[in-house]
């Protein structure tokens, strides 16, 4: 029996890859802070599809965080046929308003525990030919973002680091895929205070248009849902750095 583990499954595109990949039969670990919201998604998800469903609780904004669901993975004895790199978070502010603690936890879970749950994992992934990992980036890892500079950072690391992979374990079984969305419908836009930026205000795609996307093209290198968000990153790839940086600066506004 295999599984595919998610993490940030408590909410938000991390959900719905749980209900997507659970309608798919897919047998799921799911991570996240809250166990209360992941108990009763596990309920129903294995109500519903048939489905096994396991809850991991764990903070991957501590340092030991993904040590201990890769120990948990091994010691459980778990088989994984995919990995949904999904937790993270984000910020609006200028770099020396915001709390040092909060960027540094920032780097932790998107990219810290992210290359961590990715390096334990593998060894369990490679085992189990077509296998897949799905690391969530944005676009904002196309350019620099001023007043998110940290997030829009993280991101680009994700991005790079994935395409990386995706070359270097393309003739494993397992592919490596880079999922890039835009401003999308979920719990993020609060968290990172940017509902009322000029971003989220011109609108933002589902959470299940995203990751139905993302599932679809699972194994390519890059996915960039929603011909908007891909019309973007085009016009990104053609105009100087200091035009998309003053861009990204006033959608932040």
């Amino acid at each position: 029996m295999n599984y595919v583990l998610i993490t940030g499954a408590s909410a938000g595109i991390g959900e719905v890859f749980a209900r997507e990949l659970a309608a798919e039969k897919q047998n799921l670990i799911l991570v996240a802070r809250r166990e209360d919201r992941l108990t009763a998604l596990a309920s129903e998800l294995s109500v519903q599809h048939g489905v096994s469903v396991e809850v991991l609780a764990a903070d991957l904004a501590a340092a030991d965080g993904a040590e201990k669901v890769a120990a948990a993975v091994a010691s459980s004895g778990w088989k994984l046929g995919g990995l949904v790199n999904n937790a993270g978070f984000g910020d609006r502010g200028a770099f020396t308003e915001l709390s040092l603690e909060r960027q540094l936890n920032m780097i932790q879970v998107n990219v810290a525990s992210l290359v961590s749950l990715t390096w334990k994992l593998l060894p369990n992934l490679k085992k189990n030919q077509g296998s897949f990992i799905i690391n969530v980036a944005s676009t904002a890892a196309f350019q620099a973002g001023p007043n998110m500079a940290i997030y829009y950072a993280t991101k680009a690391f994700v991005l790079s680091f994935s395409e990386a992979l995706h070359e270097e374990l393309r003739d494993s079984g397992v592919a490596v895929n880079a999922l890039c969305p835009g401003a999308t419908e979920s719990e993020f836009a609060a968290e990172a205070n940017m509902t009322n930026t000029k971003l989220f205000k011109a609108g933002a795609m589902s959470a299940e248009a995203v990751v139905k996307q993302a599932l679809a093209k699972r194994r390519s290198a890059i996915v960039i849902p929603g011909l908007r968000n891909r019309l973007m990153v085009w016009l990104g790839k053609i105009s100087p750095r200091l035009i998309n940086r003053r861009i990204a600066g006033w959608l932040q506004a």
